[in-house]
C-alpha cells in the first residue's frame, strides 16, 4: 500500500462471515486498478444491554472505522446483511452518527457503492440497497450500480443486481459465492476505483 494512493473505504456490517466476503471481494476489485487503495474497515454490533461495551479491536476481520476514515477516503463501498429488507442496526447506527460529517460536506462529491447479502433469494436484496443508498444522497454521494454491460446481470441465478453487489447465503449461510456473484462484486469495486481515480484527476 502506497501512503499517497487515493484509498477507497470499504465499509460493512457482518454477523456471519458472507457479507465479509463480499467486501472482500470488492476490494479485490478496487486494487486492480493501478494507484488505487482498498480499506476495509467495520461496525461494532448494537448490544441490547446499556453496559455492554465493544473491545477497541475487533477480534477477527477488520479494524472498526473512525471518522477520519471518512475524510480520507476517496471513495465509499457500504456493506450491510439484510434485515427485514432494510441494513442492519449496526451500521444504521454509525450512520446516523455523521451528523457532523453531513454538515460538513466530508463526502459530498466522492463516488458510491453498496452490496448487501441474505439468507433467501427474495430476502429483501434490492430493498436493502436502495436503503444504504438514500443517507449516502444525504451526504452528497455519486451513488453507483452495476450495468448490464456485466452479461452475468442477465444469467445469475443467485445474487446480483444492477443496483449493486448481492450474495445469496442461504438460511444457514452454507451457499458460498458463486462464480456470477464474484465477477459482480468485483467488478463494482473496480468501476468504483476507476470513477474515484478520474475524480481525482479532474481535481
Amino acid at each position: 500500500m502506497n501512503p499517497t494512493n487515493p484509498i477507497i473505504l470499504v465499509l460493512y456490517y457482518s454477523r456471519h462471515g458472507a457479507t465479509r466476503k463480499l467486501a472482500e471481494l470488492i476490494a479485490q476489485g478496487i486494487e486492480s486498478v493501478p494507484g488505487i487503495d482498498a480499506r476495509l474497515r467495520t461496525v461494532p454490533a448494537v448490544s441490547t444491554v446499556a453496559e455492554a461495551t465493544a473491545p477497541d479491536i475487533p477480534a477477527n476481520g477488520a479494524p472498526y472505522v473512525e471518522k477520519e476514515d471518512l475524510a480520507e477516503c476517496a471513495g465509499l463501498a457500504l456493506g450491510s446483511p439484510t434485515r427485514f429488507g432494510n441494513m442492519a442496526a449496526a451500521l444504521k447506527y454509525f450512520l446516523d452518527g455523521t451528523a457532523t460529517e453531513w454538515l460538513a460536506g466530508t463526502l459530498s462529491g466522492k463516488p458510491a457503492v453498496v452490496f448487501t447479502s441474505t439468507g433467501s433469494l427474495h430476502g429483501g436484496q434490492e430493498s436493502t440497497l436502495l436503503s444504504m443508498m438514500i443517507p449516502l444522497l444525504h451526504h452528497g454521494m455519486m451513488v453507483m450500480g452495476l450495468p448490464y454491460t456485466h452479461p452475468e446481470l442477465m444469467t445469475t441465478s443467485s445474487g446480483g443486481s444492477p443496483y449493486g453487489a448481492t450474495h445469496w447465503s442461504g438460511i444457514d449461510g452454507d451457499k458460498g459465492i458463486t462464480e456470477d456473484e464474484k465477477r459482480l462484486a468485483i467488478a463494482l469495486g473496480r468501476r468504483l476505483a476507476l470513477t474515484a481515480a478520474s475524480l481525482q484527476g479532474a481535481r
